[in-house]
């Protein structure tokens, strides 16, 4: 087990009235509602059993944040967002103002969302992560997956061709052309030309590559090996917990020797690793903690978490969904508790407050830099900083005034976007960070320069690759939760500053949320570009393709 030893935690500052930049239009000309901040207020939704989009209200009650909403044809709803309106209200805090979308949008005439999608004209953000499914094929059946391929009863498998016409679409993208990809699926790496997708990607330009897997295929040492050598950097990898008792109740199989094997593979063949666990309340909430230190042991090849509360993509009863409702605030106060790392309102951000420093990094290198201005409480998170010899953990809130910082950068942004002299800015810009860095409370040997170096590496992936020895960044462990949503907490204000999307063989593009719940477009496409079912009824026959 990793020696945790950690600083007292620091306070934050408070934004108090700091002034946010708020852009009144997209680029296309639809105009942009800012983020309504505080409680009680009101919002868009939709109906869990008609789907169509009605008023909801969002409110406090005893310590938790609620929304209700009511159908004319089928009643009201009612479910919990936040159990905790102390870290809700947090999060609304570290905004700093939406993005304009897509200069370039498929469709420009859009007046409903979530129904005109595709990205529309009426989106705020562009791409930062795109997800393309490569097929719905799976070698698992498992009872938690929104994306249950072995239950549909047919085959979506685009075509190599189609793939390439999907990744350019992405990097056509403007002013941002997507640069991260996740291939995802099913179980992407029973796709046939598998590492062909990689090599495309790769020579379409994308900076880093991911793939959303099980990690039965990387428990072969030889497709690991051969995945990266095709371009492929992370493993998102399932990971629901440390036993196999978790495993049967998630997963419906003892997996728990297979992801150790992908590990040790992902470890001998370079790839880096972050862990997906998905969270359901009763089931393996209790595993946080050890989760954590398992990844802090591990930390030479594990770069984060990335936990997800179980969505519910079916009809639920209220009882049921209250005692069943896991929400990032359960996340932050779990992981607190279990480590004794955190502390549950201090070192928490929403993580679109890196804003600031995409903002920044792209007026000092005159290059549009990807910005993740995403709802602030569509995901959450904190850094650890990670001493990869004694194993201490320490947030990054404990040696540097983050909240301050943040303010800092966004006013520095604002200045070099129109500074004349770049390399000026760019010293001055560091440099006046340094006020904030407090050295006797940071991890053995990381420098205010190394710290730099692994913030730009960050928002930069082939910065944060460095010179690959760990002499340039340091070993971080992100901490983080998104909470995808479903038709009992769906906000369409979430909606549109959506930045994980999925690219689909039409040509258009999908927030993560209308793709997988509400109108649910996945659905709709699988079907369109559906092939029948195989003999096999769709599942892999345990041949992993190496070419």
């Amino acid at each position: 087990m990793a020696t945790l030893t950690i600083a007292p935690p620091a306070k934050s500052r408070r934004k108090n009235e700091f002034e946010i930049i708020q852009p009144k239009t997209t680029f296309t000309g639809s105009p942009i509602e800012p983020l309504q901040k505080g409680l009680p207020k009101t919002t868009q939704s939709i109906c869990p059993e008609c789907l169509k989009v009605i008023d909801a209200r969002l409110f406090e009650e005893d310590g938790a944040v609620y929304m209700e909403k009511t159908c004319v044809e089928h009643g009201e709803f009612r479910d919990k967002i936040y159990s905790d309106a102390r870290l809700y209200l947090k999060m609304e805090e570290w905004e700093f103002g939406d993005n304009r979308g897509l200069e370039n949008p498929a469709i420009k005439d859009a007046t409903r969302c979530p129904d005109d999608c595709g990205l529309c004209s009426m989106h705020t953000s562009h791409t930062v992560l795109s997800n393309v499914d490569l097929t719905n094929r799976c070698n698992l059946t498992c009872p938690v997956c929104f994306a249950n391929a072995n239950a549909a009863g047919y085959l979506y498998e685009p075509s190599f061709e189609q793939i390439t016409g999907m990744l350019e679409g992405l990097r056509a993208q403007r002013p941002v052309p997507n640069r991260v990809v996740q291939f995802s699926g099913g179980e992407p790496t029973l796709y046939p030309r598998f590492m062909d997708v990689l090599r495309k990607a790769t020579e379409l330009g994308f900076t880093h590559i991911q793939a959303a897997t099980n990690g039965i295929s990387f428990a072969n040492l030889e497709f690991a090996q051969a995945a990266k050598e095709a371009g492929l950097h992370t493993l998102y990898l399932q990971f629901d917990g440390l036993n196999d008792d978790i495993y049967l109740r998630t997963r419906g199989q003892r997996l728990m020797a297979t992801k150790l094997a992908a590990i040790e593979n992902c470890r001998k063949a370079g790839l880096k690793i972050v862990f997906v666990p998905t969270i359901v309340k009763g089931v393996n909430d209790h595993q946080l903690g050890d989760m954590i230190r398992f990844a802090i042991d591990n930390i030479d090849c594990v770069s984060g978490f990335s936990f997800q509360p179980v969505a519910f993509t079916g009809r639920i009863n209220r009882r049921d969904l209250e005692a069943k409702r896991f929400t990032q605030s359960d996340l932050a106060h779990c992981i607190a508790d279990q480590t004794g790392i955190t502390d549950t309102y201090n070192d928490w951000f929403p993580l679109s407050c890196t804003s600031p420093f995409s903002k920044l990094l792209s007026a000092l290198q005159n290059f549009q830099r990807p910005n993740l201005t995403s709802h602030p409480h569509c995901a959450m998170g904190t850094y650890l900083y990670v001493d990869p010899v004694s194993k201490k953990a320490v947030p990054i809130t404990r040696f540097f005034d983050v909240g301050a910082m943040l303010q800092d950068i966004d006013r520095l942004a604002r200045k070099a976007e129109g500074a004349r002299v770049k390399l000026f800015s760019k010293v001055s810009a560091w440099n006046s960070l340094r006020r904030h860095f407090k050295p006797e409370f940071a991890p053995p040997g990381l420098t205010f320069e190394r710290f730099l170096n692994t913030l730009q590496g960050m928002t930069d992936h082939s910065q944060g690759r460095g010179k690959g020895d760990g002499t340039f960044t340091y070993k971080t462990l992100l901490v983080a939760g998104m909470h995808f949503m479903d038709v009992y907490n769906y906000d369409i204000n979430r909606v549109k500053r959506c930045v994980i999307h999925y690219t689909a063989p039409n040509g258009l593009v999908y927030p993560f949320c209308t793709y997988n719940s509400g109108p649910c477009f996945r659905e709709k496409i699988e079907r369109q570009y559906s092939v029948p079912l195989p003999k096999n009824n769709g599942k892999a026959d345990g041949v992993v393709n190496i070419s």
